[in-house]
């Protein structure tokens, strides 16, 4: 039986392969056709296509009833003009995998390879490629197709690779992993005057600068201390560019993030009040509106064991995250439902951050990957 070093190249050619054809959220369907086709090579006992618009799923089952353990990866890449001049750098213009979801595919492929050669004895590993992770609408989409609803995990796990990690190093933590994040609109509305008499009229611009300085003191930005909470205003409009004119309407969007789900609500509901007294106080209609949701990953101490113990099993380098990443990620809407976590693959200290138009995803490390999730998938299916 060939064995997992074997495999690393066609891994490899696949994740470049990937890489070169890259598409936004929610339109992966050349990528999932690809991944499908990879898996024709290694055929699960069952494949569901088209789930959550453009997910796969391949289930492999062991011959006796168990536990049911899912793995998951992401399709989407970002709107990102690739600047590398590789031989397999992005075809498609304006948009590359700056993320490494082509190498977090590659990982789930060939943790497909190894499982069609050494099926579980007990249980089922359940493989999720899941679309649209970058807009934060994937996991939902996912979670609320009925063709999801039958496949009732025990545990799910995910990993992302991190740039200025060492290569290999499995980076772990017990609760939080990842913050919650969610950005807010807030549209005001006033009257529109002429600019010789702006008291015939209501302007926001004394609204929205009270806003941005009122949200900014609920900044607590040092994430090792509880009640962590960034707010950053992302974008304001008002007016228009019409010198006679006073303006009569104006809107500003903030990124949200806490550490924890529940902190989230209460930081969110303190912002809507806000919101909303200081456009009463300036005679402005208040609409509020929120986008882009991730939940927290918040890591069940067991899962995070699972990690731990295939990491050792593995001899890889384990590193105990004392803080939370403060990026999103929506794998946290799993990590609600079911017992799971989330952990990190360090990809390089000198690699290129995350989102950066230079970011390539270390091939080197997938083999890594896939080891510590065929570890983990071994210690669930085989627990008695």
């Amino acid at each position: 039986m060939e064995n997992l070093n074997q495999r690393i190249a066609a891994l490899t050619l696949l994740r470049k392969e990937l890489h070169q054809h890259p598409e936004v959220s929610g339109v992966e369907f050349e990528t999932a056709k690809r991944i499908t086709s990879f898996l024709e090579n290694f055929p699960p006992d069952e494949l569901i296509t088209n789930i959550g618009t453009t997910g796969v799923v391949a289930i492999y089952k062991g011959n006796k009833t168990g536990k049911t353990v899912l793995f998951r990866c992401e399709l989407d890449a970002l709107p990102i003009e690739e600047i590398n001049t590789f031989e397999h750098r992005s075809l498609t213009n304006g948009v590359s995998h700056k993320c490494g979801h082509d190498g977090h595919m590659a990982i789930l492929c060939g943790l497909a390879t190894e499982l069609h050669h050494n099926k579980p004895e007990t249980g089922s590993v359940i493989l999720l490629f899941q679309p649209a992770e970058e807009d934060g609408s994937g996991a939902q989409k996912i979670y609320s197709d009925p063709k999801f609803a039958t496949l009732k995990p025990d545990f799910v796990f995910a990993l992302h690779n991190l740039p200025g990690f060492p290569k290999n190093q499995i980076v772990v933590k017990n609760d939080t992993f990842t913050c919650a994040v969610n950005s807010v609109i807030i549209k005001l509305n006033g009257v529109t005057a002429h600019a010789g008499e702006p008291e015939k009229g209501i302007n926001p611009a004394l609204a929205i600068a009270s806003i941005i300085t009122q949200f900014n003191k609920i900044i607590q930005a040092d994430i090792s201390k509880e009640d962590y909470c960034l707010v950053t205003p992302i974008y304001t409009e008002m007016g228009k560019k019409a010198y006679g004119v006073s303006a009569g309407a104006g809107e500003v969007h903030f990124t949200v993030r806490s550490d924890s789900n529940l902190q989230m609500k209460k930081v969110e509901i303190t912002l809507e009040k806000l919101a909303q007294s200081i456009a009463k106080e300036h005679q402005l209609e208040c609409n509020i509106s929120w986008t882009q949701g991730f939940q927290a990953n918040e890591n069940n101490k067991q899962a995070a064991d699972h990690i731990r113990n295939a990491a050792k099993i593995n001899n890889f380098e384990l590193l105990e995250k004392e803080t939370p990443f403060t990026w999103g990620e929506d794998f946290g809407l799993f990590t609600q439902q079911y017992p799971g976590a989330m952990f990190g693959l360090g990809s390089g200290i000198n690699t290129p951050a995350l989102h950066n138009p230079d970011y390539d995803f270390p091939d080197e490390i997938i083999k890594t990957g896939v080891s510590i999730f065929y570890q983990i998938s071994k210690q669930i299916t085989n627990a008695h």
